[in-house]
């Protein structure tokens, strides 16, 4: 198996040299970077391949739920954090886990599986270069079907399932919201809400906080709204 190259982003040295014991006795863990703030943890995704980060939110200049909100592509997240009331948003951005220092070895490991199995879901079922194709192959019930991005009209997280609607069927799958979320490009597909992502180019209205795409009126997440209309240049 690949070692998990990982990045470890928190201000704390003794946060940071917890992590990386931590890591050091897990054989599937590569500790990739270490970085004591956010701009200097985006420089360094620019020049490594990393698979998951280890991240603190109370950070300064760019905190940690700021910090995922410019990130595109980005690795799988556990967040390392102090604050219990952060979890909500950043479960919105779709993290893997939450850890709330101080966090034993035991929970550590737990949450690194968590990141493992959605890391394995998405090897060997979906076409990876989505940018430069312009469909995907998705794996269901025992048949693979290619998707044209321009009839994918929208994907929803349904518990542990992902519904990818189309112009002309619906599929479950099985790989998680976050795995399929990272194989869409960008510049075409917006996430809404923490449960739905959109062909950007399939809405037809917006009305307050609902998008329409054909018969279907999807939810706009208070904590997407200023990023997907900014996306759309509104």
């Amino acid at each position: 198996m690949e070692p998990i190259n990982c990045l470890i982003i928190d201000d704390e040295p003794l946060a940071r040299d917890l992590l990386v014991n931590y890591c050091s006795l897990l054989p599937t863990l590569c500790v990739a970077g270490i970085c004591g703030n956010a701009l200097d943890a985006k420089k360094l995704l620019q020049e490594q391949k990393i698979d998951l980060i280890f991240l603190d939110i109370n950070m300064p200049m760019l905190d940690g739920i700021g910090f995922l909100k410019t990130v595109t592509n980005r690795p799988e997240v556990i967040m390392t954090t102090a604050y219990k009331e952060y979890a909500v948003n950043a479960f919105d951005l779709a993290v893997c886990d939450y850890l709330v220092k101080p966090f034993s070895l035991e929970r550590f490991i737990i949450s690194v599986n968590r990141a493992e199995a959605r890391l394995n879901s998405t090897k060997g079922i979906v076409q990876k270069d989505t940018n430069r194709d312009n469909f995907i192959f998705l794996k269901t019930d025992g048949k693979i079907y290619r998707i044209e991005f321009d009839t994918l009209l929208f994907a929803e997280a349904n518990g542990n399932y992902t519904r990818v609607v189309t112009l002309t069927n619906t599929l479950t799958l099985t790989m998680p919201f976050s795995g399929l979320e990272k194989l869409l490009p960008v510049n075409r597909f917006i996430k809404i809400h923490r449960s739905f992502i959109v062909n950007k180019a399939k809405i037809v209205s917006i009305e307050g906080n609902r998008v329409f795409i054909n018969q279907h009126e999807i939810p706009i997440g208070r904590n997407y709204r200023d990023d997907f209309l900014n996306r759309l240049e509104i």
